[in-house]
């Protein structure tokens, strides 16, 4: 068995969440792959070796400071987990946090793209992750059983940190959900792909990227920007930073904090020492 899978089975019964280990899994092919280092080279490489490969790596490929630190996490746990070496990346471990501002669409933009997805089962996903803030990795997950239309509530399930939380259900989406659970009926996951698995992360990138286009939204948007228009829609809304905050799922209020700094209500209302002259 080669490395990559051993290390693969070890993410696997440490329980790692599927996003992680793809990601771990993918810098550790890329780094063997890149420098053409086969399984021996990769027992035999010395502390130095690895870290000046590293910072070849991160060189070329322009990563940012967060895929640096991703790199990284995945090269530390894979030459613990299977050499049980520690290896002192400290040297080159970014030291200040990225601090960019996310992007954020307005209330006619979410609508515009909405209107312009014709097929009921796109249109059902992006309004899905809007409607509830959700992250990719949580709407694909969704199961049907999930969903409780009685009290108006869905459940996320093994979330970022293997947490679960609850969510308000809008009505506006209940009904879309109907609409698309009668023309499509899944059985198992909300949003099946083909041979019923679960909608790829993939597959929901394009549709919003078309979606994007159709309308002619020019800011440059992700899947995750819709979770953040979610956040500073609520915010702008009136609702209470810390409601937000359990809503997302985040753990530390300070991730919440960011989107009064993106807030329109927030910022609009300060008035401007100029207009007091």
């Amino acid at each position: 068995m080669s490395y990559l899978l051993k290390f693969k089975t070890i993410l696997e019964l440490k329980r790692y969440t599927p996003n992680t280990m793809k990601t771990y899994l993918n810098f550790i092919k890329l780094f063997s792959e890149f420098f053409n280092f086969n399984d021996t080279h990769l027992e035999k490489l010395t502390d130095k070796d690895i870290i000046t490969c590293t910072i070849k790596l991160v060189k070329i490929k322009q990563y940012s400071a967060s895929s640096q630190k991703q790199l990284i996490g995945a090269l530390n746990l894979f030459y613990k987990e299977l050499f049980k070496r520690h290896i002192d990346f400290s040297i080159i471990y970014p030291s200040r946090s990225e601090n960019y501002l996310p992007q954020i669409l307005s209330k006619h933009e979410i609508k515009q793209i909405l209107e312009h997805t014709n097929n009921i089962k796109h249109k059902a996903i992006l309004a899905t992750i809007y409607g509830m803030g959700l992250r990719i990795s949580e709407a694909v997950n969704l199961k049907i059983n999930d969903i409780d239309s009685n009290r108006m509530l869905v459940h996320i399930k093994n979330a970022k940190g293997k947490k679960d939380r609850i969510v308000m259900l809008p009505e506006s989406l209940l009904a879309l959900l109907r609409i698309y659970f009668k023309e499509y009926r899944p059985k198992v996951n909300l949003f099946e792909g083909q041979h019923s698995n679960a909608y790829s992360a993939g597959s929901i990138r394009k549709i919003l990227k078309l979606s994007a286009n159709k309308a002619k939204i020019k800011k440059p948007i992700t899947v995750h920007t819709l979770r953040h228009t979610f956040a500073t829609h609520l915010l702008e809304n009136g609702t209470d930073i810390r409601i937000i905050q359990r809503l997302l799922g985040h753990k530390n209020i300070g991730t919440t904090l960011q989107y009064t700094q993106v807030a329109q209500s927030t910022i609009t209302n300060v008035v401007s020492p100029l207009d007091a002259l």
